[in-house]
């Protein structure tokens, strides 16, 4: 297969995209969540490597009710390519840039004093804001013991947009270990009733994919899938937990091509330091692909590719560029032929188990300059 970047030049090294396995994921959680209950896509991080625009623009024709970005200029990002849905900035975002969000029809994310109080400026009147509580992961939120300040400030902004309120379990994908989640999603729960109380009608949402799959009772008005729509279970626990009867298809390959192949005698030493060799005599080919590219150097000696369907063991160390990989069973390996870094084969669980990492990091780290295939 040829594939040609976007001035129609032959490129090394790819990522194709599977819309259909995609399509299967979003639908499979349409049928999880109960009628009424909102989707929000999570796009954020180049969608986990998946390629921003083209993943938006693929949730966007199945009917995704939201989308959610990491920061302002990727919500920037999707208004600029015909992305017309809500979308949710989920990080942080300067005060300076949210007339953008104004502009743009972007909602922000608000979780600290310092940004509720910027939404004093008569100029941003008409924003939409979700506000989000620290329900015990610690990171990004009020406590909720802030709420009666929050909602005080919130009822001095009568031209500021309330769309939402929303919490993210820290320990969902463990189903054997609910504890910390049913004490989250209590809390939440008292945070829920008071706003209502109070008279906001904003949505409520906590369930990330672990939430969303395994904890039924904090789908609220809105799921956050976001790993699963791709394919890929948050955590091994829930894999367990909901394999037999639910079906994730992971959407993403990423091939290259063998560049070079040599034969080597045995004993010879190859790549920086001199690391490894080959115990008899053989053949090697190179993979001009590298730490660079997102292959990570963990993988030193411990990789491995798929060439024509037969695993190639990465042999010395990942370079910043290439590959060393042990074809000496594979005969008919030649230049030119398609390589598997990443795939069916050997996927990101398995990849990220020999890197002592996450599925999500293996995934997310894919450069984003790498050319990705919509098929």
């Amino acid at each position: 297969m040829s594939v040609k970047n976007d001035d129609n030049l032959a490129v090394r090294t790819w990522i194709e995209i599977d819309r259909g396995a995609l399509a299967d994921n979003y639908q499979t959680f349409r049928r999880l969540i109960k009628p009424g209950c909102r989707l929000m896509a999570i796009a954020k991080s180049n969608a986990y490597g998946h390629g921003i625009i083209e993943y938006a623009q693929l949730m966007q024709e199945l009917g995704a009710d939201w989308l959610a970005v990491d920061s302002i200029l990727e919500g920037l990002k999707l208004r600029q390519n015909k992305i017309t849905v809500p979308i949710l900035v989920l990080g942080y975002t300067f005060p300076e840039l949210m007339n953008k969000a104004l502009e743009n029809d972007l909602s922000l994310t608000i979780s600290n004093f310092e940004s509720l109080t910027v939404l004093t400026d008569e100029k941003l009147a008409g924003l939409k804001i979700q506000i989000k509580f620290d329900t015990g992961m610690h990171r990004q939120g009020f406590f909720p013991d802030d709420l009666p300040k929050v909602l005080s400030q919130l009822k001095n902004l009568p031209k500021i947009k309330v769309e939402g309120v929303f919490t993210h379990l820290a320990a969902a994908g463990d189903p054997t270990a609910p504890e910390a989640t049913l004490k989250q999603l209590a809390e939440f729960e008292k945070i829920r009733t008071e706003i209502l109380a109070q008279g906001f009608k904003p949505l409520f949402h906590a369930a990330a994919s672990s939430g969303a799959l395994l904890y039924p009772q904090a789908h609220y008005d809105l799921v956050r899938p976001g790993i699963s729509l791709f394919g890929l279970w948050p955590s091994l626990e829930s894999k367990a937990s909901c394999a037999e009867k639910i079906d994730l298809k992971p959407a993403l390959v990423w091939k290259s091509i063998v560049s070079e192949v040599k034969n080597l005698p045995a004993h010879q030493p190859v790549g920086y330091d001199l690391t490894e060799s080959l115990p008899a005599a053989g053949r090697i080919a190179i993979i001009p692909v590298g730490y660079w590219h997102g292959y990570d150097r963990s993988l030193s000696g411990t990789g491995r590719v798929i060439i024509k369907g037969q695993p190639a063991k990465v042999l010395g160390r990942v370079s910043m560029d290439m590959l060393i990989v042990d074809v000496s069973k594979i005969n008919e390996a030649t230049v030119g032929d398609e390589a598997i870094l990443l795939g069916s084969d050997f996927n990101a669980e398995q990849m990220a188990e020999l890197a002592q990492t996450t599925n999500y990091e293996i995934i997310t780290r894919l450069n984003p300059l790498i050319k990705r295939v919509y098929k």
